[in-house]
């Protein structure tokens, strides 16, 4: 029943017990939407900005507060009416540092404050920013079971052939020798390529552990500048307080090989430049397998070369076995990258940043330790 003047309704306790309801802050609830929220003035500064625009935008409160927000997304905003709402829809911005990324943008005045606006950016994909680890993984089964059946009815016959093409050898003159080393050697190359398939076929669980990502960047490092990238410049921008990532060694390890061999492969001038780079990233994180949970990837390390990209008709199935812009390319070193960095719970991205444009693939790795 209801008490008098109270408004509260008794169901067999005391009106007293009931909890009290704090509302919250508006502060608090503007700083834990999901969605980036600027406050600019009549002039374009910032002058507030929630936690998912410091995602957005890779800097910390204090590096947006006091900027024009021409400098942060690429586009004026001083243009448009700052007395009534308006929306720019698949807008092109440019965001820190130096990101291409088309957005919807949501501009309204604040009324008590003339000339002062707030705006939400809605992300879109970029257009070359893939290898999101939900949109690969049928692929990824597809090509598990293509690549067993495959090495398993290729491999054998490759076997009794080059047995052949050795005793040929030994019973045919010297000018017939030369084609059956190059039988020899055919099949040495596509039983190497059949190899790699293989490790599509290997399902089993890995076991994670914490590993240093910098001690493992120097590893594979190393073994570029020592034969296939000698004639280009790596050069490493970590960030030393990174903690400790949850991953396969040599997995790690494999993934970086091929991420560095790709970039120099994909550049032609032998004084161009390699960057290995390494950060901590907020905001990231993926859907564990069975949707029991999510796991945070802060963990950033990014290969960046200077070669040309991509071409646009590939760009977005870069990761899917058998795809390559290389005239003597298998398409599988980008595919098994993707597999080894999702058997760790990782995620790989591709995309073209910058001015000019360089070519960078980003891990998103979990932290060790993290529940």
């Amino acid at each position: 029943m209801a008490l008098p003047g109270s408004g509260l309704i008794r169901f067999g306790r005391r009106a007293a017990e009931q909890p009290t309801a704090v509302k919250p802050d508006p502060a608090e609830q503007i700083a834990a939407l999901p969605t980036p929220m600027l406050v600019i003035d009549g002039q374009g500064i910032v002058r507030d900005v929630n936690g998912a625009g410091e995602t957005l935008l890779n800097l910390g409160r204090g590096a947006i507060i006091g900027r024009e927000i021409e400098a942060l997304i690429g586009h004026p905003l001083t243009s448009m009416p700052a007395d009534a709402p308006f929306a720019a829809y698949d807008l092109e911005v440019v965001l820190p540092p130096d990101r291409h990324q088309r957005i919807d943008l949501m501009v309204g005045p604040m009324p008590d404050r003339v000339g002062w606006r707030v705006l939400t950016i809605h992300g879109l994909p970029p257009a070359h920013l893939i290898g999101r680890r939900g949109d690969r993984e049928g692929g990824a089964l597809s090509a598990i079971g293509a690549a067993a059946m495959l090495a398993h009815e290729i491999k054998n016959p490759l076997s009794g052939i080059r047995g052949a093409a050795q005793l040929l050898e030994t019973s045919v003159d010297e000018g017939a020798r030369d084609l059956t080393r190059l039988i020899r050697d055919e099949v040495d190359r596509v039983a190497a390529l059949i190899d790699r398939m293989e490790g599509f076929t290997d399902t089993r669980q890995i076991v994670l552990a914490p590993q240093n990502i910098h001690a493992l960047l120097g590893h594979a490092r190393e073994l570029a500048v020592q034969g296939f990238a000698s004639d280009f410049t790596i050069r490493e921008d970590y960030d030393p307080s990174l903690p400790p990532v949850l991953g396969h060694r040599d997995s790690l390890v494999q993934i970086l090989i091929n991420l560095v061999k790709n970039a120099a492969e994909a550049m032609k001038n032998k004084g161009n430049v390699i960057t290995l780079r390494t950060a901590y990233r907020h905001g990231v994180s993926v859907r564990l397998r069975g949707g029991d949970g999510k796991r945070s990837l802060p963990i950033e390390v990014c290969v960046i070369d200077e070669g040309p990209g991509a071409p646009e008709e590939i760009a977005d199935h870069m990761f899917e076995p058998f795809v390559t812009s290389k005239p003597s390319g298998g398409g599988l070193g980008l595919a098994l990258v993707a597999k080894l960095v999702a058997d760790q719970g990782g995620m790989i991205e591709y995309s073209r940043e910058g001015t000019p444009p360089k070519t960078v693939f980003r891990l998103l790795l979990p932290r060790a330790g993290q529940s």
